[in-house]
Order: structure tokens, then sequence, then C-alpha cells
């Protein structure tokens, strides 16, 4: 078979390594491997007419390119957020400008090129590795015809259907790290230290990396917070530290109860249509310092919680979930997601990541009155906290 695989959205580390497991077991069992470049973007963007599109947005694969990929973070078939059935005409490349091209929509659903693409590569499988944006499109390809394994990845650990996700032990051994570096700064200055964290709808990376930091209060997408009652819980905490100060981490989609989400850019929506955001870290340091009187250390951490190699554990899942999607591959078992339920290694259906952001269990993990986090209960809890 020819194996199609690519990553879209944003990259965490494990990429690679899955894309290496895949492609050796691939070779080993005499597959042929073609990775698609840029996501979504490298079908919609691969015109068959033109020789010189499809070096532009594939690669393949073999095991002297992949060898040592699996020491890098990131993905070397690059990645995009492109969304093929919903794309805005400025975005739609040049050459499917043709009939019936309204420049006027808001946006196009050029599915049926993606799928002359595929059968232009002569693929017979597709492995795409991404969030619920990603499999969400996959899983429309899967109902057009087209056969597909999904495996699924996102710090922010939300895919529904799947206790973890590739790149979410390492974006929170990278939080950790730093939450505990900022300690020596903001208490030899006395002051509140603040850590917004990715986590748009979901807020398992400032849940986690609260609770195996220590971090004295935690604030998550899933429960508005009241600002007041914040910064008296944040001032108790500084008093009761010989160091005297405190630390506050925050989901970048957190809110208050009387205000919305931080938007980064006002009206600028990604291909699937989130808002871009980023920014609650520094409206809730001003607001504190108002308040309180207190001088803070506001830091984001972006882009650094999922950069460089993947730690132990996101290599362990990532090259597992590789030989789950090859299980599947050579069972002909399509139009999956490969998983991980109570502890082992399965599959649920492609469909299950369209459903929407797996949250945080409030009830089970979270006080809503001391922002913090609470396991009312361990004992069968998953090992990934939900």
């Amino acid at each position: 078979m020819n194996i199609g695989i690519l990553t879209g959205g944003g990259d965490v580390p494990g990429l690679n390594p899955c894309i290496k497991q895949v492609t050796y077991r691939a070779l080993d069992e005499g597959h042929s491997v073609t990775g698609i470049f840029r996501g979504w973007g490298g079908l919609l963007n691969l015109n068959p007419s033109d020789p010189a599109s499809l070096p532009a947005n594939t690669i393949a694969l073999d095991k002297l390119n992949t060898r040592t990929i699996d020491r890098t973070g990131g993905t070397i078939l690059w990645s995009s957020r492109t969304n093929p059935a919903k794309t805005a005409p400025a975005k739609a490349p040049e050459f499917l400008r043709g009939n019936g091209f309204d420049p006027n929509a808001k946006t196009l659903d050029f599915t049926p090129h993606v799928l002359s693409v595929l059968a232009y590569l002569k693929l017979d499988v597709l492995i795409a590795i991404g969030g619920d944006d990603t499999l969400s499109y996959g899983a429309r390809l899967h109902k057009e015809g087209f056969p597909v394994i999904l495996i699924p990845k996102t710090m922010d650990n939300d895919v529904t259907g799947t206790d973890y996700c590739i790149g979410f032990s390492t974006a929170i051994t990278r939080s950790i790290s730093a939450i505990n570096k900022l300690r020596t700064t903001t208490g030899s200055h006395e002051r509140l230290g603040i850590i917004e964290l990715f986590g748009r709808n979901a807020g398992h990376t400032s849940l986690v990396s609260a609770y195996l930091s220590s971090a004295d209060r935690c604030l998550i997408s899933e429960v508005p917070f009241e600002i007041e009652h914040l910064a008296e819980l944040l001032m108790k905490d500084k008093r009761a530290n010989p160091r005297n100060y405190a630390m506050l981490t925050v989901s970048e989609g957190a809110r208050s109860v009387t205000g919305e989400i931080v938007e980064r850019e006002k009206q600028s929506y990604d291909p699937y249509g989130h808002k871009k955001l980023g920014g609650i870290g520094q409206v809730i340091a001003a607001d504190l310092e108002r308040i309180t009187g207190q001088a803070t250390v506001p830091v984001a951490l972006s882009f650094l919680m999922r950069s460089g190699p993947a730690d132990t554990l996101d290599q362990m899942v990532a090259r597992t979930f590789a030989h789950c999607a090859m299980d599947l591959l050579e069972s002909r078992t399509f139009g999956r997601m490969v998983a991980v339920r109570d502890g082992r290694y399965t599959h649920v259906d492609a469909s299950e990541p369209a459903i929407g952001p797996r949250q945080v269990d409030v009830e089970a993990l979270y006080d809503k009155m001391e922002y913090r986090p609470r396991l009312k209960r361990a004992l069968d809890l998953p090992m990934f906290l939900r």
C-alpha cells in the first residue's frame, strides 16, 4: 500500500518520532510512505497539472531521511491550520480560481479537489496526525469514502475520545521547569508570579502544571474567576510564604466573571473559526497590581511549551500510536482514531474529535472557590487526570 502521512495544526514534541515509526514499520512490511507537507495545505495546494507542485508539497519518506528526526521537536513535514472545507477565497490557490469560483463567498469547500489529489498521488490510506480540527477534517474524508486513520496530538490534551494526546507530557514538563525557575526572581523581588499557559477551551495544562509544581493558585478555561477574590487568595498565599511571594498559573482561555476571553488580535480567526487568544496573563497582572499594590511577574510561556524534543512519555506514546495506526492498517480497519483509554492503547470512531474539546472534570479535579487543583478522590482515576 502507498501510505500518506501529514501533520496539521500546532506542532508538538513527538510528531517526528511518530512519523519515523510509521515509516520504519511500513517499509519493513513492504509499503511505501508519502509525506505531505503543511498538513491539509499540501493537498489543497498540490496542482496535478504542474510538475513542480509535487516536490513542493510531498516527499517520499524512507529510513535515511527519517533516521534522526526523532531526536528533535516539531515536524519535518511542516504544519498549517488549513481547512480545505472552509477556505477563504483570498487563500485559495490560483489554479483553483476557475469556473464557479466565487470571490465574494465567505468560505469555499475544496474537498473534491483534495480527493482528486489523493487519487493523483495513488494513496491507499491517509494517516493524519493532529488536534480536533485536523482530525475532524480527516473524518470528513472518511465520510467521503477515503480510508483514513487518525492520531491525536495536542499539548492541550483535549481531544475527545482519548485520555492522552501526543505533546501533553512534554508541555507540562516544560511548564513545571519554567514555573520553578521563575520562583527565584519572583521570590527575590517579593512579587506575584503570573504564568499564562496555552489552553483555549480546556484547562488541563494549567491544572496539571499547578498540581505538579505546587503553584499556589490556578485558573482554568472552564471556570470564570472573580478578580477581587483571586487577589485576596494570592495575598494570603504571599503572606504565608517565608519568601513573601505567590505563583499563579492561567489558561489562555480563562476569563473573569465580568469579562470576555482575551484575544491577541481582535476579530481575527483561524481557518477553523477559532479566535486567536493570548494576553489574559497581562490583564490579570495589571488588575492585581491595581487591587493589591503589589508588583507582578507576568510571563506567557506560549510556544516554549511545545518547543524542543519530546520527553520520555511522549516518545513512548508517539511511537506506540504509530504502531497502533499500522495495526489498523494491516487489518484494513479505517475511519478510526488511535487512543489511550483507561490506561490501554485502543481505537475509537473517527467522528469522536468532532464532538468538541474534552474539558476538565471540574467537580472531580478543581476547587472553584479556592482556584486550585483538588482531587476529591484519586482511586479509579485514569493516569492522566480527566
